[in-house]
């Protein structure tokens, strides 16, 4: 099992827990608006990070907006392998043609 396999079976558990004990069902009883808002704020923090940033500031940021990630699909009932699809699908397409087939 990967790492982020590991982290969305570890979300999917402790999005039960109680709220005092995990970060994780703290963000689930505060709703879709403050996950989206997290998820944002830890993206920005990346940027930042890879602009003025350490290395090490950028790689604790990435880790941040991928766990964030993971809580806001999670929520949504999106699983990982729907994501990785995606991806699989988008392989090997031009990001530019990509792109365009979306505004058709």
């Amino acid at each position: 099992m990967d790492t982020l396999t590991r982290l969305e079976a570890t979300i999917a558990e402790r999005r039960k827990a109680d709220p005092d004990t995990s970060y994780v069902a703290q963000l689930t009883h505060r709703g879709l608006a403050v996950m989206v808002r997290k998820l944002g704020e830890e993206a920005v923090e990346t940027c930042v990070a890879a602009l003025a940033g350490s290395r090490e500031e950028l790689v604790g940021e990435a880790a941040d907006v991928l766990f964030h990630l993971m809580v806001l699909l999670a929520e949504k009932n999106v699983p990982l392998a729907d994501v990785m699809a995606e991806l699989d699908r988008r392989e090997g397409v031009s990001g530019i043609d990509e792109k365009n087939s979306r505004s058709e």
